[in-house]
């Protein structure tokens, strides 16, 4: 049993996915090429926004806009406490300050009553300036968009939707990396639409703002490549990965989103009273890039873990460690007591093995094994 199976998905389009990458390699337009701009336009119109700028990966991406916005140092970027590392150290890189914030329990995403509790506490120390807030949408799930947008135009603050895992999520129907001022996802091969190699994308309905990462991302050009006209990267997305990505895109739509909720719902009704199932407010879907559960200690969810792996069962635990306790951060001072939740979700919670291709005989041996592991 595969925790993510790709293998399953590439023998499916097999045929489609060989005659794209067979086709960049006849036409040798190997960076740039008519595939990219394809998967942008598709990209851009299945979320709803005016502009699509492809890049390098989904780290890039959120640093991409920092550079844009001019975020450094002296300014604070407030950043969920249980999320993956990228997220506070594109803040640091651009010698700003991350601001963690505790976690809602039900919903993994960022706290937003102490998300405001977090911007006053900066705002009366006066010691730095807030500038952004970096929602993240975990697991696939959209964070509270609505009261996060409330609270940035109260404060005057930008939003940076970080929907690396949650691509194809939506609120009322208004689709992940369409919140916020920008939003970013990833292409990993593991995330919901994912590409063999890496790979990421911005959002934005801003005209200004997409012709300055346009430039950004590739060294600083002005009308070409050899006019630079500010200081840049190098950070574009290969155009076999843009052909790989145009087909799944379309089987993402098809059909992926709908079949990978369909083993959501299967895994909640057979776990129902057994374990504490992903928790999806009304109005919300989630694209499940995990399906995580919550036990009732350390102990409890590391013995799981290895029963299920005796079993031949595979499963993973993100995240084992709170953001504010990464070494990388430990020249910032915090409070432990700040982030009790995410301090308890790092010792409790189990993602199970979820994509649109898995078996149901394979849902139900997780199932199973857990009931009979757990023997409840």
């Amino acid at each position: 049993m595969e925790f993510r199976d790709l293998k399953a998905q590439y023998n499916k389009y097999k045929n489609e996915i060989d005659s794209a990458i067979q086709e960049v390699l006849n036409n040798t337009n190997f960076i740039g090429g008519k595939e990219v701009d394809t998967l942008e336009k598709g990209l851009a119109e299945y979320v709803g926004v005016k502009h699509c700028i492809t890049c390098a990966n989904g780290t890039e991406a959120m640093t991409l806009l920092m550079m844009a916005w001019d975020i450094k140092v002296g300014d604070a970027v407030f950043v969920p406490d249980f999320t993956f590392f990228s997220t506070g150290e594109i803040v640091s890189f651009r010698g700003a300050t991350p601001i963690f914030v505790d976690v809602d329990r039900d919903t993994f995403n960022i706290d937003t009553v102490k998300l405001e509790r977090a911007i006053n506490k900066v705002l009366k120390e006066s010691k730095l300036n807030p500038k952004v807030i970096i929602p993240v949408d975990l697991f696939g799930l959209p964070a509270d968009h609505i009261e996060i947008e409330r609270i940035a135009k109260k404060y005057k603050l930008k939003v940076l939707e970080d929907a690396a895992q949650g691509f194809g999520g939506s609120i009322n129907g208004k689709k992940a990396c369409s919140f916020g001022d920008a939003a970013t996802t990833s292409f990993f091969p593991a995330k919901p639409l994912g590409c063999y190699g890496d790979g990421g994308a911005i959002f934005t309905n801003d005209d200004a703002l997409a012709d300055l990462l346009n430039s950004y991302k590739v060294h600083g050009k002005g009308e070409n490549k050899y006019d630079n006209v500010r200081i840049g990267v190098n950070s574009r997305l290969d155009t076999i990965q843009a052909a790989i990505l145009n087909v799944k895109l379309t089987a993402f739509i098809n059909h992926e989103l709908d079949d990978v909720n369909r083993v959501y719902r299967f895994y909640t009704e057979r776990l129902k009273g057994i374990v504490e199932t992903p928790f999806i407010p009304n109005s919300y879907v989630s694209s499940f890039a995990q399906y995580t559960i919550k036990l009732k200690s350390r102990e409890e969810r590391d013995a799981l873990q290895t029963k299920l792996k005796e079993n031949g069962i595979p499963s993973m635990i993100y995240y084992v460690k709170p953001m504010h306790k990464q070494d990388a951060f430990r020249a910032l001072e915090y409070d432990d007591s700040d982030f009790e939740v995410t301090n308890k979700l790092c010792d409790t919670v189990l993602s199970l093995p979820i994509h649109p291709y898995i078996r149901e005989i394979d849902v139900e041996k997780v199932c199973n094994s857990i009931v009979k592991i757990l023997n409840r």
